[in-house]
């Protein structure tokens, strides 16, 4: 499989500002990310899905300044796992009870939890805010013998810090195939088997109910599939949603209000945020 990467200068001093970068060209495909330095950032993208139009598209109406294109190029037979060990993943422990780190960490401080993600290409080590916060409320939770579905699953992350607070059973769901079968070695990393992975999108719902539904996903694709997750939410259910900004909060939570279900929970993290409702 061919990959094209395409080279960032980042000078603005708002941490944030990449952030928002990174969210905008995953929506246009780009599937990973890395920072050989500190002013760089590089993306990764099949090269069958890069459309150039639409990346020039998407930097001239970026709303901060502070980034500069520098080149794309193609790149063929990456090692996923050594680029992330170089560049990127480092252990990150969530709320003095959660670790989460590579298989070739070592040296790691003791936690109630104990996550190991080989992330290759799917998104969700617990570095990103949106990540974060959504594992922080898992943390805060009662989980034990709840159904959950974690749309958008990534790395199963979410699903496997659910799994070992005691949900029961777990479905996780994601478009990408890369990402279904990273959550099934993450599965297997961990000694986890209650969770089912699916290849799909929410029309891979229909006719399931959770008790418990995570879904971090962008704005966009919430607004579209809320109703399907709603549908699939059992009485007195919750449903967590987290991967937009905090300017999208009035958006969501109102759509999510026209479903019937209201607002429980409200967190923020350098500008993103996480709700939390119940029907």
């Amino acid at each position: 499989m061919q990959y094209s990467q395409t080279t960032f200068q980042i000078t603005a001093q708002d941490s944030f500002v990449q952030d928002i970068l990174v969210a905008q060209l995953a929506e246009i495909g780009f599937e990973t990310f890395e920072n050989p330095t500190d002013d760089t950032l590089v993306a990764y993208i099949q090269t069958d899905s890069f459309n150039e139009e639409e990346l020039h598209t998407l930097l001239a109406a970026f709303p901060f300044e502070g980034i500069t294109l520098q080149e794309t190029a193609l790149c063929e037979n990456i090692d996923w796992n050594a680029e992330w060990e170089k560049h990127y993943f480092e252990p990150i422990v969530i709320g003095d009870q959660c670790v989460i780190h590579s298989s070739f960490h070592k040296d790691l401080p003791t936690c109630q939890y104990d996550i190991i993600i080989d992330p290759k290409m799917a998104f969700g080590t617990g570095h990103h805010q949106t990540t974060s916060l959504i594992l922080t409320e898992l943390l805060s939770m009662n989980l034990q013998g709840k159904s959950l579905l974690d749309m958008g699953c990534g790395t199963a992350v979410l699903a496997l810090l659910a799994s070992m607070r005691g949900a029961n059973p777990i479905t996780a769901v994601d478009i990408d195939n890369w990402c279904t079968e990273n959550a099934v070695e993450n599965m297997a990393l961990n000694k986890i088997d209650n969770i089912e992975v699916i290849l799909g999108d929410a029309r891979v719902l229909e006719g399931k109910h959770f008790d418990v539904i995570l879904a971090n996903i962008n704005r966009n694709i919430l607004l579209m599939d809320m109703e399907r997750y709603v549908a699939c939410l059992n009485t007195e259910g919750t449903l967590i949603i987290s991967g937009f900004y905090t300017e999208d909060i009035p958006m969501l939570e109102a759509h999510a209000n026209t479903l019937g279900l209201h607002l429980t929970a409200q967190h923020t993290k350098d500008n993103w945020a996480m709700l939390a409702f119940a029907n």
